[in-house]
């Protein structure tokens, strides 16, 4: 909601708002002199002409409630986006399974690197712009497009990112078939151009046959845009040679690990250098780019040990960041995940079962539910029963979930670690729900024992 916020107030409208938390983020935007309320209430939506809510709100929430009996206009977050869009020439739209936020977070680095006076809508929090969002004064929107529930088909690309396909919100579209057909029509809403992995095969799909102009990156040179001279040093640097039909552009140093951010490099490539962008100023920003917010963000780095956070959700970004991870000489690898929705764990619970026997030493959450109840029957022991060596902490599966019973959860967890963890380790939270919260209890205890003994 908040770059929406950012672009609207520049635009010269008047906002309110309202959340159930302080953050960082509300801070920022009363900074801006937009009034926000803590609490969702009724009284909250008094002379608004317009209301806009995201898709976590629950339907039975007091405010929305209120919002749709006062016969004011109300709106989902995806609608307003879209409605935005629409006002930009060059909406850069990037959509995919996984790596979105990376993706997206490149491409503005790169442009605002550049000096272009671009707007760009991320859904992670980006240093170089103070947050998640940006409002320029050009025709250049970048902006994160989210598969969710269809919410991208509401945007107005004219240039879009596809970099990958894979089974996800199952518990909507029912099969990759489905979600496949989904990105299909997102690429036909598509003005300009469409970028995407010449190495998907569900992408290819996607987009075969399609009269619309296309150009691919991938891993090899069957695509346009691909990398040589692979080289991995120091943990998460990364260079490599950018390639174009054969052409070499540029030598590419990243500060983010994997070969799946190398592609999302590609794709920052080509979008830049489709809007203009030289190559000098390309590799001056991502060579600048050191990640965006919860993605493989070293949190710190107490007695001897690293403590990382990935927002990794899904069974696909999982493996890619936690063999990145394993490829890094760390003693040890601690994963400590945090499963999102009781569809997603359910659905693809032998996929996560997979992936996280990848580190030395998987633990595990309680599921954070979110948006959904547990009406699928499923808990963290049927997880963790899949994983040899896994370490989880039981909780009263017929208790409602509350933060009390969270944080005590956390806590184990933060205790057990600690006591078990090693000079040259490396622990990773993993999750989109708040498992960074025991990265922080990690480091904030490992700095009072280290004290203790000074």
């Amino acid at each position: 909601m908040y770059p929406l916020a950012q672009i609207l107030h520049t635009r010269g409208f008047y906002l309110t708002g309202s959340d159930n938390n302080e953050t960082e983020t509300l801070d920022a935007v009363r900074k801006m002199g937009i009034p926000v309320f803590i609490g969702q209430r009724a009284e909250n939506i008094e002379g608004a002409d317009l209301i806009v809510h995201t898709a976590a709100i629950m339907e039975d929430n007091p405010e929305l409630m209120a919002a749709r009996a006062s016969g004011v206009p109300v709106l989902e977050r995806a609608d307003l986006l879209g409605i935005i869009t629409s006002g930009y020439d060059n909406a850069v739209c990037v959509s995919g399974t996984h790596g979105k936020t990376t993706a997206t977070s490149m491409i503005t680095q790169i442009l605002y690197t550049a000096g272009i006076d671009l707007s760009a809508y991320i859904g992670g929090k980006l240093p170089c712009i103070g947050g998640s969002g940006i409002a320029g004064k050009s025709d250049i929107l970048v902006c994160e497009s989210c598969e969710f529930e269809d919410h991208y088909l509401k945007l107005s690309p004219d240039i879009s990112v596809i970099l990958n396909i894979d089974a996800d919100h199952l518990d909507y579209f029912g099969t990759l078939d489905n979600i496949i057909s989904s990105f299909r029509k997102f690429a036909q809403n598509t003005s300009k151009l469409l970028i995407v992995n010449g190495s998907d095969e569900n992408t290819m799909k996607a987009v075969s046959g399609l009269d619309k102009e296309i150009i691919t990156f991938g891993e090899n040179s069957s695509c346009d845009y691909y990398p040589e001279n692979v080289r991995r040093a120091n943990g998460l640097l990364t260079t490599f040679d950018a390639m174009y039909r054969g052409e070499r552009l540029g030598e590419i140093t990243l500060h983010v690990a994997g070969l799946h951010n190398v592609l999302n490099s590609l794709a920052a490539i080509a979008a830049a250098r489709f809007l203009g962008t030289d190559m000098e100023s390309i590799i001056k920003g991502l060579g600048e780019f050191r990640g965006a917010k919860r993605r493989f963000e070293k949190l710190g780095f107490e007695k001897g040990v690293t403590v990382v956070d990935d927002y990794a959700h899904h069974p696909t970004e999982l493996e890619a960041t936690l063999n990145a991870a394993m490829e890094m000489n760390f003693n040890k690898v601690w994963a400590i995940f945090q499963p999102f929705t009781f569809s997603r764990t359910k659905l693809l619970l032998d996929d996560f079962a997979r992936v996280l026997r990848i580190p030395d030493q998987a633990v595990l959450t309680d599921i954070m539910g979110s948006r959904e109840k547990n009406t699928y029957g499923i808990f963290t022991r049927h997880l963790a029963e899949k994983i040899p060596g896994c370490i989880w902490f039981a909780q009263d599966e017929s208790a409602e979930w509350d933060d009390e019973r969270k944080y005590a959860n956390f806590s184990q967890i933060c205790d057990y670690v600690c006591e078990h963890v090693r000079e040259g380790d490396l622990v990773i939270t993993l999750g989109c729900g708040d498992a960074y919260k025991i990265a922080k209890m990690i480091l904030k205890k490992l700095s009072e024992e280290e004290n203790k003994y000074a």
